[in-house]
């Protein structure tokens, strides 16, 4: 992703000029191809506060015998499912895990391709996995894959803030969001970023 780019096209939108002013430099930057890694860490992440889940996630890499690295996907496949919930995973997480190794071992997520494919064609290839769903694929894109064009109009954050910008009475639809982003759709993951921090600031904006 180029973010200077992103940011300079979204300086010149009456909407985000003074979001760019208040918030700085969205914190957008890749995290490699480590692509088994992000996504057992979405998982594990799933309907659970930061700190909550950031507990689960050490213990879960503690059961492992590899000076604190992140399990392989051989690891996670034979890890037992008792001790994989003894870290604190929930069943239903602890089963999502381990169709995530599987589906990587077997080579149905092909990570030797994944960043070549579209976006659409990225959540189509994930989902194959259970428990990874659009908004998993979408947070995917934006923070492993870098992809620029990334509009979650499922999290609620990012609609909450769009909300806010927009001065709209209700929560936007998706084809609201798409209908008002079509000026900078494709600088759309640093627009979703002003959009999460609006939705967290109480002070006005």
């Amino acid at each position: 992703m180029n973010l200077q780019k992103s940011i300079n096209h979204l300086k010149k939108d009456k909407h985000f000029a003074p979001l760019i002013k208040k918030y700085g430099i969205p914190d957008l930057e890749g995290r490699g191809r480590q692509y088994f890694r992000a996504l057992a860490r979405m998982i594990i992440y799933q309907q659970l506060s930061g700190k909550a889940a950031g507990t689960i996630l050490k213990r879960f890499v503690g059961l492992f015998d590899n000076n604190g690295r992140f399990p392989t996907p051989e690891q996670v496949s034979k890890m037992p499912m008792a001790k994989l919930r003894s870290a604190g995973v929930s069943k239903q997480k602890a089963s999502y895990l381990k169709d995530l190794a599987s589906k990587f071992l077997d080579g149905t997520i092909n990570q030797k391709t994944l960043h070549t494919l579209t976006n659409d064609e990225v959540t189509e290839h994930l989902v194959r996995v259970k428990g990874i769903g659009t908004w998993t694929t979408h947070m995917f894109m934006m923070f492993t894959l870098n992809r620029p064009n990334v509009l979650p109009t499922g999290d609620f954050g990012v609609r909450k803030g769009f909300q806010k910008v927009y001065g709209l009475r209700t929560m936007p639809t998706h084809e609201r969001m798409e209908r008002e982003a079509k000026p900078w759709r494709e600088h759309a993951t640093a627009a979703s970023w002003y959009f999460w921090q609006v939705a967290d600031d109480e002070s006005d904006i």
